[in-house]
């Protein structure tokens, strides 16, 4: 591969690509905790639920990235900074999460968004496990419920390939997965289809008995455009109730 120009990366593949559902950017199709099955899921509605795949961030653990921050920069340069017409920050870390090297994302920053916003992104990722600011309540006890079920556990996340380490090192209820697919190690980012195909395909399991699980509606319709049901989720709490509803064993809460 010939060697791109200093703040020259590679743009990540547009939503509008044909690997993803051509109306996957329109959130109001997605309902926040209730399953949801549209497209090619519509048919997998009376399936059982045989295996269960999370996103880690804001599902698993909490990702903030003002946490990172604080330390260095004001509440009101944080926020200024989290803006993502005036930082990129949000399209940064598009990048990152489909493979792109930091210091090309870094130095994309720099050139169209300014020394001062890359400085204070350098910054978040040299302290990207503050971060990871704790595990999701109810997340572990349903993962180990859902085991106990005979349910199957999988983990498919965006994230960038040199700082999930970090989130693996510092977090055991990662551990409690039976196998995952991270963006950054595959080039390949949710909502995008082919990164579910490929999650399908990696932890053998049928698309029309899965569900996934995630905090966002565009991935949600991702999922279904390659067969799986989806959640968008809020809490533990209602996916536990939503899973029960649709028939899966595990205990209800009192």
């Amino acid at each position: 591969m010939e060697e791109q120009e200093k703040g020259q990366i590679e743009m990540p593949e547009p939503i509008e690509s044909p690997n993803a559902p051509k109306d996957i950017v329109t959130a109001d199709l997605v309902t926040a905790n209730v399953i949801t099955a549209q497209g090619p899921a519509e048919q997998a509605s009376e399936q059982p639920i045989t295996d269960v795949v999370f996103d880690f961030g804001n599902v698993l653990v909490y990702w903030e990235p003002s946490a990172a921050l604080v330390s260095r920069y004001s509440p009101n340069t944080i926020n200024h900074f989290l803006d993502d017409k005036v930082s990129g920050f949000f399209e940064a870390n598009d990048f990152l999460d489909g493979g792109a090297p930091i210091e090309d994302v870094t130095a994309w920053m720099e050139r169209t968004h300014g020394r001062e916003n890359a400085d204070i992104f350098r910054f978040y990722l040299d302290h990207f496990e503050d971060s990871l600011t704790g595990v999701v309540p109810g997340a572990r006890m349903l993962i180990e419920d859902l085991k106990a079920a005979g349910i199957g556990v999988w983990g498919l996340s965006n994230w960038e390939r040199t700082l999930f380490p970090i989130a693996w090192k510092q977090f055991g209820i990662l551990h409690l997965l039976q196998d995952k697919v991270v963006s950054g190690n595959v080039r390949m980012r949710k909502p995008h289809k082919d990164i579910f195909d490929l999650a399908i395909r990696q932890f053998g399991i049928n698309a029309q008995t899965s569900l996934f699980v995630d905090d966002k509606s565009q991935n949600v319709l991702g999922a279904n455009a390659s067969g799986m049901r989806a959640f968008q989720f809020s809490d533990s709490y209602k996916l536990r109730h939503a899973l029960i509803a649709a028939g899966v064993a595990i205990p209800s809460v009192q």
